[in-house]
């Protein structure tokens, strides 16, 4: 990366950022301060909340099997949409109130029967009083039928529900009881009020439906208004110099772009200034991998980018995270459903798939061949094992590529060594680079000291163990990292250090090698559980000549299909667990870059 460093006159500010945008290549340096303090980006902030918003209603109320013609996209029409959407929003809050109110009159008056209140108005008017009364059964009266006319309507719940017919206002009081509002319309008016609001509702609802129609719009509308965000808050992170006449603003340009960025400055009244990065500076990271590594690309973003000194991790993980995945996997015939699917999706879609989603889908297929390749190591095939049919050519693989148990148990923790002296030669690197050869001096002490034994272990006959050879290697290695891990202490604080430092090591370093025998137990957990699917597929199912073998399809592709999931989110966690703990830890990875996101449109 190179540092750029602007001054503009103000009156040229605007055109300048939009000659940057369309240059498109520059990191602009956003001013987060300013950007806390601006009204405007906070109203523009709001209305991304609202469109957001509008999206997520009409991607629910969406036909996905069935989706409406979509309608030619217009910007105006995507920003409208949101007051549409509210005012459709607002009038079904107000119909849904309405129908739960006479919903609840209706439920209280279905106990009484269809009748007209106007007959109750009218006997009123003739001297006449009707009250409605509602008791649990025990406290009702017989006799109250010869005293107030009482009859009785309903009984249901263990209440009755009875009526009064007298001459006097208040018979409540005599009643000792609280006469219940009856609605003022029947409960036939009731039922056809229902029914109007529930079309209404429903009108509204259609009206959101044929709104779908107009998400590209909406999406459009958002595009835009994202572009608004990052153009506001790149005019307001630059700093008012010289009486707020210029206008200095500092951003970044990958090297190959920087006579991109010469040539078009040099044609402007700009001036400007191209550096190399200080120490200090906090420089976007742009990733540089080759195809294979790329893939690996979002799971090194997943955790955090590298700084800008440190080396990137992602090439020197990338084949050890698809060996790691193959071998939780373990599954010949899982392999080849994750390659069949990926690849079909790939092939069906292969218009409309995004850049980055393609990518992912080649990483499938990768992780997949992957696991296909492991799964030879054992066998196993949708929880059946290969190697127990009895033909030539499985038993001649068997011969040459089959690992029972203990091997793989043993192969785990080889790998487990492998990944972390890698990592431990990727620190010597590291800190070469960043700090200088000296500051990796006791790294390298530990690891000739532990590759040493491993020699020794591999090949006695070329260096034998605790040999005169071996000796003089674990002593100028033991110098190494108890006298240098710390170059510019003094010699007694170095060696402190360095006590301390064996102690991390020798308990650290046996941790990390037998968190990797989790690659064996994952691949021998899948395959039991495999195994017992298929046990249960053709146990559980029924004699039934017609019926049991529905029965034993059905469980034996639920059951896989469940392992299946379980088993491939393992591998992907367990894996990546292994790389940004055990390999980032013993490579020294500090990381906290931030992505490298030129300013365009």
């Amino acid at each position: 990366m190179k540092k750029l460093t602007f001054l503009v006159y103000y009156k040229d500010y605007e055109q300048f950022l939009h000659d940057l945008r369309e240059l498109g290549v520059v990191h602009v340096v956003e001013n987060k301060l300013n950007q806390a303090q601006s009204d405007q980006l906070e109203r523009l902030y709001a209305q991304w909340k609202q469109l957001t918003e509008a999206k997520k209603l009409l991607e629910k109320y969406r036909d996905k099997k069935n989706p409406l013609p979509e309608n030619p996209v217009a910007i105006e029409k995507g920003y409208r949409l949101p007051q549409e959407i509210e005012k459709i929003q607002a009038e079904m809050t107000t119909l849904t109130q309405q129908l739960q109110l006479s919903k609840k009159e209706r439920e209280a008056l279905i106990p009484w029967g269809n009748f007209d209140p106007g007959n109750i108005s009218r006997l009123e008017e003739a001297g006449y009083y009707v009250r409605f009364f509602v008791v649990p059964n025990r406290d009702y009266h017989p006799e109250w039928e010869d005293l107030y006319n009482a009859v009785v309507i309903d009984n249901r719940n263990s209440k009755t529900y009875f009526i009064t017919i007298t001459k006097e206002a208040n018979i409540e009081h005599q009643l000792n009881l609280e006469a219940v509002k009856m609605p003022e319309v029947s409960l036939e008016e009731l039922n056809r009020i229902i029914d109007e609001l529930n079309e209404k509702l429903q009108e509204n609802k259609e009206k959101l439906i044929r709104l779908t129609a107009d998400l590209p719009s909406l999406n459009a509308a958002l595009k835009d208004l994202d572009s608004q965000i990052r153009y506001t808050r790149v005019h307001i992170s630059a700093n008012p110099v010289a009486d707020n006449k210029i206008m200095l603003l500092q951003g970044w340009v990958p090297e190959p772009n920087e006579q991109e960025v010469r040539n078009y400055m040099d044609s402007q009244n700009v001036y400007y200034l191209i550096e190399d990065p200080q120490p200090e500076d906090d420089v976007p990271i742009q990733l540089n991998n080759n195809k294979f590594a790329k893939l690996f690309e979002p799971i090194t973003e997943m955790y955090m980018l590298p700084k800008y000194t440190e080396l990137d991790l992602t090439p020197f993980f990338a084949p050890f995270y698809m060996i790691f995945f193959g071998l939780s996997l373990g599954d010949i015939g899982y392999g080849l459903f994750l390659f069949i699917a990926a690849t079909a999706v790939k092939l069906a879609k292969k218009k409309s798939l995004s850049t980055t989603f393609k990518s992912v889908l080649t990483l499938v297929q990768v992780l997949a061949t992957s696991t296909v390749v492991c799964g030879l190591l054992t066998g196993g095939f949708f929880g059946f094992n290969i190697y127990d049919i009895n033909i030539p050519f499985f038993q001649n693989m068997k011969n040459h590529v089959y690992f029972d148990n203990n091997q793989m148990f043993v192969l785990s923790l080889i790998l487990g060594v492998v990944q972390i002296m890698f990592g431990m030669f990727l620190k010597i690197i590291n800190r070469t680079k960043q700090f200088g050869f000296k500051h990796a001096l006791s790294t390298m002490g530990w690891f000739i000291f532990l590759f040493s034994f491993i020699i020794a272990y591999l090949l006695p006959s070329v260096l034998p163990m605790f040999g005169m050879v071996h000796q003089v290697i674990m002593v100028g290695s033991a110098v190494l990292f108890l006298f240098f891990n710390s170059p510019g202490k003094n010699l007694f604080l170095n060696f402190g250090l360095g006590l301390y430092d064996i102690y991390n090591m020798a308990t650290g370093l046996l941790g990390d090698v037998l968190s990797y025998v989790r690659l064996f137990a994952l691949g021998l957990s899948g395959g039991i559980l495999a195994s017992v699917f298929n046990s249960l597929a053709t146990g559980m199912s029924p004699k039934d000549s017609i019926i049991g073998p529905v029965v034993t399809i059905l469980i034996f592709i639920c059951g896989h299909a469940i392992n299946i999931f379980m088993d491939t989110l393992g591998a992907v966690v367990h894996p990546m667990r292994l790389t940004f703990v055990e390999f980032y830890k013993n490579a020294e990875f500090s990381g906290g870059g931030k992505k490298y996101n030129p300013f365009r449109k």
